[in-house]
């Protein structure tokens, strides 16, 4: 079965304005870029994905997917469940049989993990529904089919779509997988991350550079 990871990635004009005071703009959109090319690393060395579709007006998001080898959309800001329904009609368009929506700050995440959630024995029509490291947001959703049930991101989104999967009578699951729960928005985000990172190696290239790099332009 045919299986699409859908990115949607919003501007790094202006990106993780939450992460660190002291981050100036400059630093702050490298970071994300850097956590962003992790994550297509990691989709390209999973076994079970067979094409990336990022959907993004922005254009550094667009050159950064170009050299990964992934599909380009582009789809008007209007915020990240947006981006996610194009990526799901794209993949209907393409007679696509599963996607798995994820998003573009999880930098360490591990290709072995997202083989592993792809092979889960579950039967279509399913969802299955990763949540954040608090439980209570979603940070992935593999669908079968696509259209299997509407995104719907953002604070309390694991349990709106744990109902919805339940008020649809999809086959349904919680999943937790470790290094997709960890996205990064906040300053304790990035603390966990690095604490993540000092205990595993290899993995997350590009983010380890440019937190090296933060920590020597600080001292």
């Amino acid at each position: 079965m045919a299986t699409v990871a859908i990115l949607p990635v919003k501007s790094f004009r202006d990106a993780k304005q939450r992460l660190d005071p002291s981050l100036e703009p400059g630093p702050r959109r490298l970071l994300a870029e850097a956590m962003y090319a992790d994550v297509l690393v990691a989709l390209r060395r999973s076994r079970s994905i067979d094409r990336i579709v990022v959907v993004s007006t922005d254009h550094r998001a667009q050159s950064i997917a170009g050299a990964y080898g992934a599909s380009l959309l582009s789809e008007d800001d209007r915020g990240h469940n947006d981006a996610a329904a194009r990526g799901i009609r794209h993949a209907l368009d393409e007679a696509i049989e599963r996607v798995l929506l994820v998003p573009s700050d999880c930098p360490a995440l591990d290709p072995v993990q997202v083989d592993e959630l792809i092979a889960r024995p579950i039967a279509a029509p399913s969802a299955l529904i990763v949540p954040d490291r608090h439980g209570t947001g979603t940070n992935a959703l593999l669908l079968t089919p696509p259209d299997a049930l509407a995104p719907s991101f953002g604070p309390g989104s694991c349990e709106r779509h744990v109902n919805g999967a339940g008020s649809n009578g999809l086959n349904h699951e919680v999943v937790n997988v470790p290094t997709l729960a960890l996205d990064i928005d906040t300053a304790d985000d990035l603390e966990q991350l690095r604490s993540m990172l000092a205990g595993t190696h290899g993995g997350a290239a590009h983010t380890r550079g440019m937190l090296r790099r933060l920590a020597r332009g600080s001292d």
